[in-house]
């Protein structure tokens, strides 16, 4: 499964990009206005700094406002995934996007039947949000495995990328369940390096190792 970081803070995404494991980011409205940037530069550094997918959000709610500036952000860079909501005006841009070859990221996703449309509208990747379900009493982790079903029954070439992820339980629930890429806050990418027992053993490991008086160099 691809590990993608949503965020738009680039000295953390260098830090971390430095570990190999990151395939990609996301970022959404929010990160961009936390980031007190400018949109364009901010996504032009993110680019450089991952080879793989960035996901750049249209802000505009109507079918030629959302083309045109999903154009103007497919421009910045050729790792840009344009990024439009999951309404029908989304999915009608979405299927002009596929048609001119730029890779679109759906988002907001939180049903199967969403998802199928998505698909059918030649999206690239479809965004359900795990954690907004769970929060609303539902079963976020069952919806990537109908979605899934879905995607193989027809052969859709539209990838899952789970979204809202919030720990690093979700990430391997989100892999089992069959998700082709998680996007995930840079504190739960972090925590996926870490168990309490690691730490024991490697403690153990090292006061051991001490006792011998040796050094390897």
């Amino acid at each position: 499964m691809q590990l993608f970081l949503d965020t738009t803070d680039t000295a953390v995404l260098k830090d971390l990009a430095a570990t190999g494991l990151v395939d990609g980011v996301t970022t959404n409205p929010t990160l961009i206005a936390r980031s007190g940037r400018p949109m364009a530069q901010v996504i032009a550094e993110i680019c450089d700094l991952v080879e793989g997918p960035v996901s750049a959000e249209v802000a505009a709610m109507d079918v030629e406002g959302m083309l045109a500036e999903g154009r103007k952000l497919s421009a910045i860079a050729t790792n840009v995934v344009v990024k439009v909501p999951l309404t029908r005006n989304g999915l009608i841009a979405t299927t002009a996007f596929a048609h001119e070859g730029i890779q679109t990221n759906v988002t907001l996703c939180f049903s199967a039947s969403q998802a199928l449309l998505a698909a059918k509208a030649g999206a690239s990747y479809i965004s359900p949000f795990i954690g907004r379900l769970d929060d609303h009493g539902a079963d976020g982790m069952a919806l990537i495995g109908e979605i899934r079903a879905i995607y193989d029954n027809y052969g859709f070439d539209t990838e899952i990328l789970a979204a809202s992820i919030r720990t690093p339980a979700h990430v391997t629930a989100a892999a089992l369940a069959g998700a082709d890429c998680a996007t995930i806050p840079p504190a739960t990418f972090e925590a996926l390096f870490k168990h309490p027992l690691t730490d024991k053993g490697l403690e153990q490991f090292m006061a051991d190792w001490a006792k011998t008086g040796q050094s390897i160099l």
